[in-house]
């Protein structure tokens, strides 16, 4: 069954502060909970490697629509199956409120337990928080890429029908984030119980605090930092 989450925030920068920070998406996990690692393939395809509901998952993901100051649309490709889109709009002066809907599938016991409780959910709500807090507290972004792509195609907001490419891989990307799930019994309605029982929400460990100084370059420079 697919989950549907539609979240938003308001943070004090302008539109064009909080969208160019968005395009560099190799810094996600400074402010995405879970993200372990978002690799840059090309300015459209990324690989990504992050923990859904305590399971580890990896996908490719390829963006289908970027707008400078308005939208990223994507979906995935390969592994997890995911899509969605993220949307700037100005509110007031250096004011943005940033709008990101998300789709997906969850593949396996342990990951449709922590669907149950709206892990996903949660873990959205909390990652524009961070991103509030870490674009608030720099101020500027930490570099920008102002291409579009995909532009007056209208492709719309991204459902997981976009990333049926993508198959899913069945949950068995990773191990689970319950130590002694694999000594649980195999019957499904057993683990699962137990699974919603006992399942804590753990923050992945965070990057040692950045000391590197990412230039912004100028805007015609590739998009994301290396």
């Amino acid at each position: 069954m697919t989950t549907v989450v539609d979240k938003s925030i308001e943070v004090d920068v302008p539109v064009s502060t909080a969208y160019n920070q968005w395009t560099q998406f190799e810094e996600f996990p400074r402010f995405m909970g879970g993200v372990q690692e978002v690799r840059q393939l090309d300015d459209r395809r990324m690989h990504w490697v992050a923990r859904i509901a305590g399971v580890r998952r990896e996908w490719d993901a390829t963006v289908l629509e970027q707008v400078p100051d308005e939208k990223v649309a994507w979906a995935a490709t390969e592994g997890a199956t995911n899509a969605g889109a993220v949307y700037f709009q100005p509110v007031g002066t250096g004011r943005t409120r940033v709008r990101l809907h998300l789709e997906y599938e969850p593949e396996g016991l342990v990951e449709k337990a922590g669907d149950k409780l709206d892990i996903v959910e949660k873990q959205a709500e909390s990652d524009l928080e961070k991103f509030k807090s870490f674009i608030e507290s720099r101020g500027v972004e930490t570099g920008a890429w102002r291409g579009s792509i995909g532009e007056g195609l209208g492709v719309g907001t991204p459902g997981v029908a976009h990333a049926a490419a993508s198959q899913g891989d069945s949950g068995r990307a990773g191990a689970s984030g319950l130590a002694d799930v694999k000594h649980r019994s195999s019957d499904d309605d057993r683990v699962a119980d137990a699974t919603e029982r006992d399942y804590v929400v753990t923050e992945i460990d965070r990057p040692a605090p950045d000391t590197t100084t990412y230039p912004g370059g100028p805007v015609s420079e590739p998009n994301r930092p290396l």
